[in-house]
């Protein structure tokens, strides 16, 4: 689950502007801020598999799963900003940190609550363990930070970086390749 970047700063010349920090700055149209990330469903069902010693297969637990995803309520567009640029991906990654509305916070640990619920109705056990440990899901720590990746950092080891604040506009949240949902 996802929102679109819609705007960063003024227009494209601000978000050219990063350039100046990072290598290989990505396209506009691709930028966007991960509220819940499940992975390849692939991979998820062979993690539920593993997790539970065979007795959630996929064939049960990736149409449930997507079923969830599918009937969650879209979070409206809104704007955040951002002063600070800070590695992600082990260093491999620069992203602009991003201060949300506090109902953006809210919507995303109702997703989080929502996947517990959905986990512990799909037979799993020790959900948080699961959940850190997935490798489908990609969760690192159980504290979300709202970030945007921006492009590769110039060195694999780039500081937290300062930067002029800018405005970000976000469109309503939707799911990230809805077409691959089984």
């Amino acid at each position: 689950m996802e929102v679109p970047v819609l705007r960063v700063g003024a227009g494209p010349s601000e978000y050219e502007g990063l350039n100046r920090f990072v290598d290989s700055l990505r396209k506009p149209q691709g930028l966007h801020l991960t509220l819940l990330h499940v992975g390849i469903f692939e991979e998820l069902g062979r993690d539920i598999v593993a997790w539970t010693k065979g007795l959630s297969p996929p064939e049960k637990t990736l149409p449930e799963i997507a079923s969830w995803l599918t009937e969650l309520p879209v979070l409206q567009g809104f704007l955040g900003k951002s002063d600070k640029l800070i590695p992600l991906g082990g260093g491999r990654l620069m992203g602009l940190e991003v201060d949300v509305p506090q109902e953006v916070h809210d919507y995303q640990a109702l997703l989080v609550q929502g996947l517990h619920i959905l986990f512990d109705d799909l037979g799993l056990d020790n959900i948080d363990d699961f959940i850190l440990s997935s490798r489908a899901l990609g969760y690192r720590t159980p504290r979300w930070l709202p970030h945007i990746a921006v492009g590769k950092a110039r060195t694999r080891h780039e500081p937290e970086m300062e930067i002029a604040p800018v405005a970000i506009e976000f469109g309503d949240s939707r799911i990230r390749n809805r077409e691959a949902l089984p």
